[in-house]
């Protein structure tokens, strides 16, 4: 039975990459009818900032050389990293269990949002890998941001996840459907760019529930 864990992390109720992120779960929930579905929406739960009892259990981890994922408790020595490892180990299951992982984010000040960085931080340790698991970013933006564009170099969002995935994961499998222009919707200065918009969230949709589908 394949897993897909759905992370959630834009601040709106209705946005564009919810959006994005509902139509590849939707299809890859069609495509999988006896499969589990996880779905965690950070910025309606918020997963707490790292503190130093984390950093303890990240020490542990490394000095003690353990690349096991399920060994990472023999870190909890202490009443402070108890509490930490509770936040932490629920998170870690789930993303540990997923076959795929389906992040839905949008471009807050050219990176992910705050709410997407905390878990990131919570479930990461040394040397983990996650090989052989597949990741799908399905992202919005503001701006334009594509090969090309000229704020293409200010892009720290899909390329900073993509880089963490594979760079720290270890997962070379990574995709990635971004609508962008969506400041189009609301800025008068963009008002002439809404079409290539509509255009980008057109093909973003598309190509949400084709993979979908196919993953």
């Amino acid at each position: 039975m394949s897993t897909l864990l759905h992370l959630d992390s834009s601040a709106r109720r209705r946005s564009v990459s919810r959006e994005i992120g509902g139509a590849f779960a939707a299809a890859w929930r069609a495509a999988h009818p006896d499969g589990r579905y996880v779905h965690r929406d950070l910025a309606a739960d918020p997963v707490p900032v790292i503190g130093e009892a984390w950093t303890e259990l990240c020490d542990h981890v490394l000095e003690h050389g353990i690349t096991e994922i399920a060994r990472y408790k023999e870190a909890v020595r202490t009443p402070a990293r108890a509490a930490a490892w509770a936040i932490v180990e629920p998170l870690l299951d789930e993303l540990v269990a997923a076959d795929v992982v389906l992040i839905a984010t949008p471009m807050y000040n050219y990176t992910v949002p705050a709410s997407l960085k905390a878990w990131i931080d919570q479930v990461t340790f040394p040397r983990m890998s996650l090989a052989g698991r597949r990741f799908v970013i399905a992202s919005a933006r503001g701006g334009a941001y594509s090969p090309g564009a000229p704020k293409e170099p200010y892009d720290h969002q899909e390329r900073f996840l993509r880089d963490f995935i594979s760079g720290h994961f270890g997962v070379n499998d990574v995709a990635s459907v971004a609508s962008e222009l969506v400041n189009a919707r609301v800025d008068p200065a963009l008002a002439e760019l809404r079409g290539r918009h509509e255009e980008s969230h057109a093909e973003a949709l598309r190509a949400a529930r084709e993979l979908g589908a196919r993953y």
